[in-house]
């Protein structure tokens, strides 16, 4: 159940939310949670997978995990009067506000500040009638710049830049698990067969926050497979998004912090296969190239100063856990002895980039469903100051 030193605790039980998932909507909500109650309440995380920082070892980490697989970077979407994206950019730009602060308070964290560029082969008219100011109003990111006709490569329509964050994911996730630990929290590790179950992790749980990805069976589920490729490329200071006529997507997102560039990279709705097609990654590569001249030959030096060889040190498949209709964030009464359930699964391929926003969100519906007093954690306040408690006790 409980690990290691997780279980042995002598001071007496409390009241406990439990959090299940380890992905980044799991961490960043516990962490959310932690920071408003956990002077009143244990926080627990279950989980089945755990973060590990280096990527590109012999794992046994699952395709659904889907944290340990993405790239990940803030590539905003324009809301053009639609419901759910307005609801995700307002995720967004809060996120964003987190990650500014940790790239000067906690550079060790896995975020660096970067240029966004971005291509548009048949560029919706959403993107079209995009400007600086309502670029800059939904996502709170400066820096946005139309680019000139003589600055788009070849079949390119339309092209912009922007100041954006990229994140090594797995160095960021094992990060938050670390500041999550040393803060109190506690883990328990299974693979759990319902939400109800999670009830059971350990006494008097009061609460579950479902953040399981799929969602335990909703119809509204779908995963979207994603293949890409872990290269050795680090000379790369930017992230780069290609759209092109025909649908595809290819993109480049350096990992910072030793942990190459991921080239993209596949989005196939309801698609379940597991195994890389290395005639996929021939595709990536090639597309790649497109992206920025010389991009394949920016790969880290040897001791005698000459470039390596490009080299993929990883192929990777991941799904991408897809809800039709969006992101599910919403408390449900009525669960297995008449506790409450705070839903929040179902982020596609954005969860990096919403993750904090979500979280803050989770952790409103978690203090007025349980109705304990509690600073409102955005911006400021409970999480920001739990933040800042977090980082004095590394």
């Amino acid at each position: 159940m409980a690990t290691g030193t997780q279980a042995s605790r002598s001071a007496p039980p409390r009241p406990a939310v439990v959090v299940i998932g380890a992905g980044i909507i799991g961490l960043t909500s516990a962490l959310c949670i932690q920071a408003a109650l956990g002077d009143k309440l244990d926080i627990v995380i279950v989980a089945r997978e755990w973060p590990h920082a280096v990527a590109g070892i012999e794992t046994d980490t699952s395709a659904n995990y889907a944290s340990m697989w993405a790239g990940a970077h803030v590539r905003p979407i324009p809301v053009n009067g639609d419901v759910q994206l307005d609801r995700e950019a307002q995720w967004l730009k809060s996120t964003c506000e987190t990650f500014k602060r940790q790239v000067v308070e906690e550079p060790w964290i896995g975020v660096t500040a970067v240029r966004g560029r971005e291509y548009l082969e048949a560029p919706p008219e959403s993107y079209v009638s995009q400007t600086a100011e309502s670029f800059g109003q939904e996502t709170g990111l400066p820096g946005y710049r139309r680019l000139a006709e003589g600055e788009l490569p070849e079949g390119v329509k339309l092209g912009f830049e922007y100041d954006t964050y990229c994140v090594n994911s797995p160095l960021y996730c094992a990060s938050l698990l670390k500041k999550f630990l040393l803060c109190g929290g506690r883990t328990a590790v299974r693979q759990l067969a319902s939400v109800a179950e999670a009830f059971a992790v350990c006494a008097d749980v009061r609460l579950v926050v479902n953040a399981s990805g799929s969602g335990f069976g909703d119809p509204a589920y779908f995963p979207t497979r994603g293949q890409t490729a872990l290269t050795n490329l680090t000379g790369i200071n930017e992230t780069i998004t290609r759209q092109n006529a025909d649908g595809t997507w290819s993109f480049a997102i350096p990992r910072f912090f030793g942990g190459g560039t991921v080239i993209g990279g596949t989005k196939e709705p309801n698609n379940w296969a597991l195994a890389p097609l290395p005639s996929t990654r021939d595709q990536l590569l090639k597309a790649a190239q497109k992206l920025q001249p010389g991009l394949l030959s920016k790969t880290v030096a040897g001791d005698d100063g000459a470039r390596q060889p490009l080299r993929v040190i990883a192929d990777i498949v991941g799904r991408r856990p897809t809800r039709q209709g969006g992101m599910r964030v919403e408390c449900q009464d009525g669960q297995q002895g008449g506790g409450a359930v705070v839903h929040a699964y179902g982020a596609g391929g954005r969860g990096f980039e919403i993750s904090w926003g979500v979280a803050r969100e989770v952790t409103v519906l978690v203090v007025q469903r349980l109705g304990l007093g509690s600073r409102e954690p955005r911006g400021g306040g409970a999480v920001e100051n739990g933040t800042a408690r977090h980082k004095s006790r590394l």
